[in-house]
This record gives structure tokens, sequence and C-alpha cells, in this order.
């Protein structure tokens, strides 16, 4: 596929392609979205990077797809946003996901649907996601989605992405680290030391150098995933970007997956497909391409002649893994490299893009001398959670295909021929039909849980972290994944609105927030007591404080500020509320330094429990069920 040249101004100093600086301020290992993204996030705000990679934009495997509105977000900040829309779905027919016993096949069984959800924003979805945020959930295989980015980091760092450069051996010291990095194709061996590092790589190397280990559950469940072309024309489903497939030969487990991949079209007129496939137990691996497509076929139910060009295979496992540390003294863990499970929910990438989101502010405060090296401590406290509720989270979604397969009659006991019979009682006209038919309607809308999770997307807050909590409880329906509620109570994501009477009217109150400040909303009655606050805080802190102030005309602000129209809620750069305070103080200079300088500081520290270790129980328990 051809590219569009991305033209985009140089936010850092241009370097030549032979030029190796022997110091930087941060050195990123990694060039997929994560690292990536921290590249132009740390160039935006004036920090020096240099970003290596083994590969490079091109030799990679399609992978993640989905990406959801707080990633989207980041992405409109960093300025990549409507390149990815452009390439995009151009319309909202691909927001479900289907079941079917296959595409096609021999007998009316065959190529059976059994049920559909909406997903990532459609349908029923689509006002209470775009109440959330102003930008949509959108897909785009990492296929096209590495590219795009690749081009927007050489724009925004001219020289300074490079590929085919490996990071091969680390030691740590006093100033940072000094990385050895080993050019792939001549075996030249260059040392660059940086103040820090983000180990963005996967976990490829980077956790083993650190000596960091993951914890939680491996090889779980086998998965062998083809990219092909072929045409599906003859697919009785029109509009679907996934689907996943439940058959007798996998005796109620979830026999594979079906992925649109475009460009163009995400429907059965897609170019390109993921055709991921369970292999039966005790099968040998496929021995060459032709076996290889002739299992795809299988699991597809088309005939040995259907044409399909193979472009790429992986094989990989299940697992669930968080590392035990998201710090190692000057290095810093995030995407896959920090945490690893299956793509149930489309979690990874988001999580990881989140990582840095998190992590890039707060290295540019310390590295312009505006924090102490104390915050970054906050990193770990507040992602490291996260990371582990997500692979919690995915890990159940994946076993929420298992219950379709016994509401069908299907199971580990139920031979193929007697697992067709179970499925022609589904489709039979009879009361055991309609009990079978209602069974499997409830089984596949449990997957609400996975398709329709804004609030494991959208409203997963930080309790301890660079923050000042103010005790107050989380808001009702908070352990819902579905159930979203904007608040500003700290560590959550500022709530979106649209201002209307602001100068740039419309604007949401997300784009509002200065990516390079703490930005403070109060209302108008109370903006000048809040601005003169705000300078003496900076004056004091070094750290940018922004004021925006609200009109009162703005109430839909106001039904959503939790604090009175004399009151403020100070939001840090990532978005994230950091503090906020009822009404104005006697003295608010005072109370918002006092803030500052706590955010800054690193905030609250937890003592007790590793706040991780629910999600790792939870991880636990997930991997167990969905064992063989």
């Amino acid at each position: 596929m051809r590219y569009p040249p991305v033209r985009r101004p140089a936010l850092l100093p241009a370097l030549a392609q032979d030029e190796w600086p022997q110091r930087v301020p941060v050195l990123i290992a990694g060039g997929g979205p994560v690292g990536l993204t921290a590249a132009m996030l740390l160039a935006r705000q004036g920090i020096e990077v240099l970003l290596v990679d083994r590969r490079g934009p091109d030799a990679r495997y399609p992978r993640a797809h989905l990406l959801n509105v707080r990633t989207m977000e980041i992405f409109h900040e960093i300025g990549v946003a409507d390149d990815i829309y452009a390439q995009a779905p151009a319309d909202d027919r691909w927001r479900k996901v289907v079941w079917y016993t296959s595409v096609a096949g021999p007998s009316p069984l065959h190529g059976l649907k059994l049920g559909e959800v909406p997903a990532w924003g459609g349908g029923p979805d689509a006002v209470r996601y775009a109440q959330a945020s102003p930008r949509k959930f959108t897909n785009l295989p990492q296929i096209r989605l590495d590219r795009l980015l690749w081009d927007h980091a050489v724009a925004c760092c001219p020289g300074r992405i490079r590929a085919r450069q490996e990071l091969t051996a680390l030691r740590q010291h006093d100033n940072g680290v000094t990385a050895t990095i080993t050019d792939r194709d001549t075996g030249i061996e260059r040392e660059v030391t940086a103040r820090y590092l983000i180990a963005a790589d996967g976990g490829r190397i980077s956790s083993e150098l650190l000596g960091v280990r993951l914890e939680g559950p491996r090889a779980i469940n086998d998965v062998v995933s083809y990219h092909v072309s072929t045409d599906l024309g003859l697919w009785a489903e029109p509009d679907a970007l996934l689907a996943h497939f439940i058959a007798p030969r996998g005796h109620g487990r979830m026999v594979g997956t079906l992925q649109a991949l475009g460009p163009g079209s995400y429907g059965r007129q897609s170019p390109e497909w993921l055709v991921a496939v369970a292999p039966r137990p005790g099968d040998p691996p496929p021995a060459d391409d032709e076996t290889q497509l002739a299992s795809a076929r299988e699991m597809l139910g088309l005939p040995a002649s259907h044409p399909m060009k193979l472009h790429a295979v992986s094989h990989w496992q299940y697992e669930g893994v968080v590392a035990e540390r998201f710090r190692a003294g000057s290095a810093f863990l995030a995407g896959d490299a920090a945490h690893r499970h299956p793509p149930t929910g489309g979690l990874g990438l988001n999580c990881g893009v989140q990582d840095v989101h998190n992590l890039a502010w707060k290295l540019a405060a310390v590295l312009h001398g505006q924090a102490a090296d104390a915050l970054l401590d906050s990193y770990e406290t507040e992602r490291r959670p996260i990371a582990a509720f997500y692979t919690a989270h995915s890990l159940e979604n994946a076993g929420r295909h298992a219950p379709i397969g016994t509401a069908l009659g299907l199971g580990p006991a139920v031979t193929e021929e007697e697992g067709w019979a179970q499925i022609g009682v589904f489709v039979s006209d009879t009361p055991a039909g309609d009990l079978r038919r209602a069974k499997v309607a409830a089984a596949v809308a449990a997957n609400a849980s996975d398709y329709s999770q804004l609030n494991v997307e959208a409203g997963y807050c930080y309790e301890a972290g660079a923050l000042v909590p103010d005790c107050t409880p989380p808001p009702d329906g908070h352990a819902s994944p579905i159930d979203f509620r904007p608040v500003t109570r700290p560590g959550h994501h500022l709530p979106h609105v649209w201002l209307r009477h602001v100068p740039a009217a419309p604007v949401s109150t997300l784009d509002l927030v200065d990516p390079g400040a703490f930005t403070l909303f109060a209302g108008e009655s109370a903006a000048p007591a809040w601005r003169a606050a705000a300078a003496v805080a900076q004056e004091t802190s070094a750290f940018p404080v922004t004021l925006v102030s609200v009109p009162a005309a703005d109430t839909e602000w106001a039904a959503v500020r939790e604090v009175t129209a004399s009151g403020a809620v100070l939001v840090r750069p990532d978005r994230k509320v950091g503090w906020r305070i009822a009404s104005v103080p006697p003295d608010p200079a005072r109370a918002l330094g006092e803030a500052v300088a706590a955010i800054l500081g690193g905030g609250t520290t937890h003592d007790g429990p590793d706040r991780a270790d629910p999600f790792m129980e939870r991880i636990r328990q997930a991997a167990g069920r969905l064992s063989p």
C-alpha cells in the first residue's frame, strides 16, 4: 500500500542519519505505537529523544487494530488523529461483532449466524460514547498504523527515529543509562548514554536487561493466525469487522476468529483478512504454506479450492503477565514490555499508548527542572494497577465465548457428529429450539462486557500517585465495565462537555487542557481570584498553570464539575484531575500552591497491600478457566 507523505514542522533539531549523539535526555527502545507516541509527546515538550527499533515500520504483523476514545484523544494531541480517521472505515456499519458456525460449508448448519452485539461505540452505544469524549473510537490495523505513526515521528524528530538498530546491552549508573545499540545490517555497536530510557520493545529484551520479572500465567492457549488475501464475498454477513466461530470441532470452545483488515472495505468485501485458528489438541504444526492455508479454509468452512494468498503466519499463546516493576532506576517499561494479555477487549495497544501519555509529561517536567525525580515514581504507582486490571479483564473477556458453546449444547464430551445435531436443535421450530435460542442469545449478550466496555476504556482512574485525593468515594457503578459516569474526583479523567460560550466555541473541555501545563478550571465569578492564585503557583513551582474561566452560561460544565461556582478543578497535562476544591478558600494561592507542589512531588503513595494484587488474583482465576 502506498502512503501519502506526512508534512508537518520538525519539533526537534535534526540529526544526520550517520550522526550518533553520545548523550540524549531520553532514549526509546522500540518503534511500535508506544515508542513512537512517546517520541512525539516528548518532542512536543522540547525534549530531545533518540528512538531505535530492531526492524522498522514495514516488517510487521497485523496485530492490534482497535483504537479507543482515550487513545484517540492522545493521537489528536500529537496531530495524527485526522490521518488515522482518514484510513479507518468510512462508515459505522463495522461497529458490531458476530458469532457464526463458519463462513460457509456443505450444510445449512454451516455459515449459520448465532448472534451479534453492538461494539466500539456503535448502535445503541453511540450516544454514551459521544458523551464520554469528543473523539470517536476507530479501527486501523497495526500494519498501517505503524507506518503512519513512524512517518509522523520522523517528521517531528528528523534523524532521531532509527530503523534496524537494536538495544543489545544496558548498564545503569548514577546519571542514567548507557545502552549498546547494534546495527542489525552491519553489526556495528555504538554506545549512547541517556538520562532516561523508555523500554517499549515489547519485552523482547528490555525486561531481561533490566532484571524485571514478568508475573502471571503463560502458555494458556495456542493460537495460529494467518494474514491472507482472499475473497469472502460469499459470506452472508455484510458488515462485521470481527467474527468469532463456534463449531462442534471445538467441543464448546471458540474454534477461530476472522478480522477484516481492509484497506478500504472492512466488511465482507475486505481484500485482506486475519484468520486466527485454535488448533485441535494434538494437531502437529502445519508443515508448509499450503497446509497452513488448509487449516484456515477448514475453520472457515471453505472448499480446498478456494483461492487464498498467505502473507504471514504468527503462532502465539494467550498469557496474562504484568511486570513486577514499571520503573527500574532510570528506565521505564511501557506497553508489551510491561504487560501482555489476550487481544480480547482491544486493550493492549491502547494501554501502552496511555502508559507513555502518563509518563511523558512527568519526564518533561523533571528534565525541565520543574519537578524532582520523585514525580517519576508515580508512573508505576498509577499505571501498574491499571495494566493488571486490563490484563484480568482481557482474560475474563476471552472466557465469555465458551458459554455460547455450552448454550448451544456443545461440550468436551460431545462428539462433532453429536454437536451438529445439537446445533440442529438450535434452528428447530420446537420448544427445545426456542429455549436453546434464548440461552444462546443471553450468552452472546454477556459479551457486552467486552464490546460495550466504555467504563473500562474511558473510566479507569488512579487511586494513588501524583494527585491530591479528597477522600470521596468512587462514582456509583464504578465496578461495572459498561456504566461510565464522568466525575472530577482526583485521579479520574476530566469530564468531556462542549463549552459553547467561550471565544472558540464550541470546544470540548478536554481540548482546553494544556499539554505542557496544569490547567485550572474555574467559574467566571471566581476567575479573578483563581487567576491570581495561578500566577503565584507558577512563580513558586516554575511549572505553568493555565486558567480556563468557564462562563456561567455553560451549564453542562456545572452539571459535572462537582464543585461550586467558586470552586476549581486542577487538571494534569494527561487530562487526569490532580486536585479539586469545592469553593474558593480564604487563601487560594496557598491552597493551589500546596496542591501543585504535592503533585509535582509525586503526590500520594500507598503503603498498604499492592493495588495490583486483586487483579493478579483475577488473572490467575481467569487463566485457570481458559486452560484446556
